[in-house]
């Protein structure tokens, strides 16, 4: 897959463009020699790089992968914590955060692509994102109970939505990893797929799910976002706001126009 830009985000981030899917951007964790695990320089830059993706308006998709053959990410980086003082770990907070969130907070639909370990931050990334893919190397968990911590990156309240409650309990109690058949029967992962095939399966979900208008993509994200959890009214009223927000859209314009004129849309993405 040839790829028609490249943006490299400090050190251990690139966001890449690929000729034929110039509306999928891929979010590339490139830390290989430490297994992809996220320093302050790295948390930083996952930051900065979701920032640049979610301020532009091309970007239908946005699919975050690894560079590291073995792992996905393996979570924060305890060799550099181990060094902190308090008041440093306190300082840092914020800047871990923030890597987290970006990805969260995207607001285009996200894929993550995993394979072998996605562990404790790892996981959460990819937990961030509206869609994992993984291969059957992948093995995943948050098992941040067992170093004296908890998942601090959106784990105790991702993990639940996707699971349940009870079952979120007894992953994170428990701080086990779970292999990728297993995580695809708890719903853990969405999407299984032989080995080494986590990113090509992922960005061709990706390429089907950017044939779609900007605009819907986004309203409906953010209904299914901000209406979760809610009860059923005031869902409903989560959703009517995000309908109004395309219903008189070029996109819809153009959708409907394609639609009747039995033609591939030209979206305007406004």
């Amino acid at each position: 897959m040839t790829v028609t830009s490249e943006q490299r985000f400090g050190e251990f981030v690139v966001v890449r463009v690929h000729e034929g899917q110039n509306h999928v951007a891929e979010l590339v964790l490139d830390r290989p020699k430490a297994m992809n695990a996220v320093s302050t320089d790295m948390a930083r830059s996952i930051g900065a790089a979701c920032a640049a993706l979610a301020a532009d308006p091309a970007v239908r998709v946005t699919v975050l992968t690894s560079s590291h053959e073995r792992a996905f990410c393996v979570g924060a980086d305890l060799k550099e914590r181990n060094s902190f003082t308090d008041a440093e770990l306190v300082r840092q907070r914020p800047t871990a955060r923030a890597a987290y969130t970006g990805v969260l907070d995207l607001p285009m639909p996200t894929v993550a692509a995993v394979h072998g370990f996605a562990l404790g931050g790892g996981f959460e990334l990819a937990l961030s994102c509206d869609l994992i893919v993984a291969d059957r190397t992948a093995v995943v968990g948050l098992p941040e109970v067992s170093v004296g911590v908890i998942p601090g990156g959106g784990g105790t309240q991702l993990l639940p939505r996707r699971v349940g409650a009870a079952r979120a309990a007894e992953l994170v109690f428990t701080a086990r990893r779970v292999e990728a058949p297993e995580a695809r029967e708890l719903g853990l992962v969405d999407e299984l797929v032989e080995a080494g095939q986590d990113r090509t399966q992922a960005l061709a979900l990706a390429g089907r799910i950017a044939a779609n208008s900007p605009v819907g993509l986004r309203a409906a994200k953010r209904a299914l976002r901000l209406g979760h959890g809610l009860d059923l009214r005031a869902g409903l009223e989560v959703e009517d706001a995000a309908w109004r927000s395309v219903a008189f859209s070029g996109d819809r314009a153009e959708g409907v126009a394609a639609f009747n004129e039995k033609r591939k849309p030209n979206w305007p993405g406004e």
